[in-house]
């Protein structure tokens, strides 16, 4: 079940996203801990100004809204839950905008449901907005937002939306802040014979074997749902360390190599996985067909695709779709993910980037497809 060489995983990330749970933000239950959370902010601004890019996944929210409000159990009512959010959330952000901003960092305050990552639209949209803050230097702080979901669009729990956040921003690595020191063999609190798992393959499925129980009764979920969450990152390339949230400069230490709790590495690296998802989408919704500039652009220079370099726009496609790149022998010769739908496509087909205001009526992306969301395929 373990596998070598994982001391560099964390090394090499270079984009990063971070998750902690409610029993850590909110010391127990008895509110938000200022001095833990202060000590994460301070850790991603040293991150930071080594040029890591850092995503903070914050649960916390209903357990600080139940402090707020006095209850001392979780309630079952979701109008309740969703009350204890607004009011907790209100504080969670307020803190970390205040720590970051201690540590010289800039923040934002990122509410996503799981329709948001379902739909493409939505997706890319949430994509491009995360992109834009980090390169911006800014911290988005998430959480789901659980003032408006149900069980029905809820994504469940702050351990999977760290797994699709990872996926969303295409992070190197996802690290899960817990109570505990990591992932065991068995549960060291009946189990004296219980031994840290160092290093393991992110989704072997002896690990779920493993990771039984349920989560405090301030959070949802467990070790299980950190074990799913790691495979459903491995995904996308994306390993994952588990470990205690209150590990001094945990963060800072496992960027240099130091080995921390449980390294769950993926078996795929983050831009094979990427770009064999697309290789092997099945589902094309159409193709561009574009001039032999921008087949040099895109083939020869690894460059984005263009408006200003398509010919002819085929088939129905929305944006996000995933659709063939065609040369002017109408051969595919790469394929992606389309940043305009099909009716805009034809709009601005063969149109510099400084039409599409008045073509469109809005600005988006300048490229049809960008360079990181496409893949050669001759």
């Amino acid at each position: 079940m373990t596998v070598q060489n994982g001391s560099t995983t964390l090394r090499d990330a270079k984009r990063i996203v971070v998750k902690v749970g409610s029993s850590l933000v909110t010391n127990d239950g008895r509110g938000l801990d200022e001095t833990a959370i202060g000590e994460w902010c301070r850790q991603m601004a040293v991150l930071v100004r080594a040029r890591r890019e850092l995503v903070m996944v914050s649960s916390g929210a209903i357990a600080e809204g139940m402090a707020r409000l006095g209850w001392m159990k979780r309630p079952h009512e979701v109008h309740e839950l969703q009350a204890a959010a607004a009011v907790g959330q209100m504080g969670l952000v307020q803190m970390y905008e205040t720590k970051l901003r201690e540590n010289g960092l800039r923040s934002a305050q990122v509410l996503l449901t799981h329709a948001d990552l379902a739909d493409r639209e939505r997706y890319l949209n949430a994509r491009s907005t995360l992109m834009s803050l980090l390169k911006l230097g800014v911290v988005p702080v998430i959480n789901e937002n659980d003032t408006v979901v149900n069980d029905e669009i809820k994504v469940g729990d702050n351990d999977t939306l760290g797994a699709l956040v990872a996926n969303l921003v295409e992070a190197d690595a996802l690290v899960i802040l817990t109570d505990q020191p990591g992932m065991y063999t068995a549960d060291p609190r009946r189990d004296p014979n219980a031994q840290l798992i160092h290093v393991a393959k992110a989704g072997d499925p002896v690990l779920e074997t493993m990771a039984g129980g349920v989560g405090s009764d301030l959070g949802r979920g467990g070790m299980i749902t950190k074990i799913l969450a790691a495979r459903r990152a491995a995904g996308s390339g994306a390993s994952t360390v588990i470990a205690w949230g209150q590990e001094p400069d945990v963060l800072i230490r496992l960027t240099q190599g130091e080995s921390i709790g449980t390294l769950l590495v993926a078996q795929t690296r983050k831009m094979q996985a990427r770009k064999q998802w697309m290789t092997d989408h099945l589902q094309l919704r159409g193709s561009v067909t574009v001039d032999d500039g921008a087949v040099r652009k895109v083939r020869d220079e690894g460059k984005s695709l263009l408006p200003i370099g398509m010919t002819a726009v085929r088939g129905d496609f929305s944006r996000g779709d995933v659709i063939a790149i065609v040369d002017a022998q109408g051969v595919e010769m790469a394929r992606g993910l389309t940043n305009y739908a099909s009716a805009e496509a034809r709009l601005i087909c063969r149109k510099p980037s400084t039409e599409f205001e008045r073509l469109l009526g809005y600005v988006a992306e300048p490229e049809m497809v960008h360079r990181d969301n496409l893949v050669l395929t001759r």
